[in-house]
Parts: C-alpha cells; sequence; structure tokens
C-alpha cells in the first residue's frame, strides 16, 4: 500500500513495482483510461462520482488477487486511518502480508512536482491539483502513525 500526498511519488514507486511483476491499481490510471481527462473529456463536476466507482471497482478486484497471492501495490493516497485499516483487514483476511509505505514529502516539493505534473498529458495529470487544493489535502491528510508504515522521506 502506498500511501502519500498527490506528487509524493506514489506511481513513480507504483511502476517500479509494476515492471516487476506486481498488479498496479491506481484509481488515477483506471479513470484516465475509462474516462480521460477531468474536464476535456468529461465534465470537471462529475469527478467525485467517477472516484467513486473506479475505487469501488478496485475493491472488488482484490479479493481474487488476494486468493491468487500476486503481489499487488495499491497506487492510492490513503489519506485516512480508516480506509488504510480497511485495506490491512482485507489482506489479513487472506491471510496475506501488507506493508504500508509512507511517501512522505515536504509541501514545497510537492507544489513543484504538482506545478510540472499539470503541464503533462497523461493519467497522472488526469485531475490537476492546484495549490488551493493542495492546501486542502494536507490538511486533512491523517499521517501514518504506529500504523507499521514505513516512511521514506
Amino acid at each position: 500500500m502506498l500511501c502519500g500526498m498527490a506528487g509524493s511519488g506514489k506511481t513513480t514507486a507504483a511502476t517500479f513495482l509494476e515492471a516487476r511483476g506486481f498488479v498496479r491499481l491506481s484509481i488515477d490510471e483506471e479513470i484516465w483510461h475509462r474516462f480521460g481527462r477531468f474536464g476535456i473529456d468529461y465534465p470537471a463536476e462529475i469527478y467525485p462520482s467517477l472516484q467513486q466507482r473506479v475505487a469501488s471497482d478496485l475493491w472488488s478486484r482484490l479479493p481474487a488477487l488476494l486468493e491468487k497471492a500476486v503481489p499487488i501495490v495499491i497506487d492510492n493516497s490513503f489519506w485516512n486511518r480508516e480506509t488504510r485499516d480497511r485495506y490491512k483487514r482485507l489482506a489479513e483476511s487472506y491471510a496475506r502480508r501488507w506493508i504500508l509505505l509512507y511517501l512522505k514529502t515536504s509541501p514545497t516539493v510537492l507544489r513543484e512536482r504538482l506545478y510540472h505534473r499539470r503541464e503533462r498529458f497523461d493519467a497522472n495529470a488526469a485531475f490537476p491539483i492546484h495549490d488551493e487544493l493542495l492546501d486542502s489535502y494536507l490538511k486533512s491528510f491523517q499521517e501514518p502513525f504506529r500504523e507499521g508504515e514505513i516512511v521514506f522521506e
């Protein structure tokens, strides 16, 4: 499970693992492939419903993957403890081990990376994150603490 703010490097880490045989589950990637780019291929106001739909679809794929014991990397912010715990419990219910990697990145670095991300045209840039939204995310992010996390700074 990759945990961190937008721009922290989760997708870079996830694609690295994917190239080494992990199945990568990414809401951003799925939205990009199914619906296209935010505000261009679909109206911006439907993004929350698309995000919820895709998250539910990816969640429903997990039991079969856990049953097969294939390595999985979940490219998600895991911004709150409740969601992290839910995924951990699911893995444990299949007697699978989970690892929570927290990519801790300074707000200054996040802002710089997100600025450059907005210039790209790929799945990671499918939903642009400007400074005001990042500030909101920073305020609501529940940093993992004593959850068995491995922190990368």
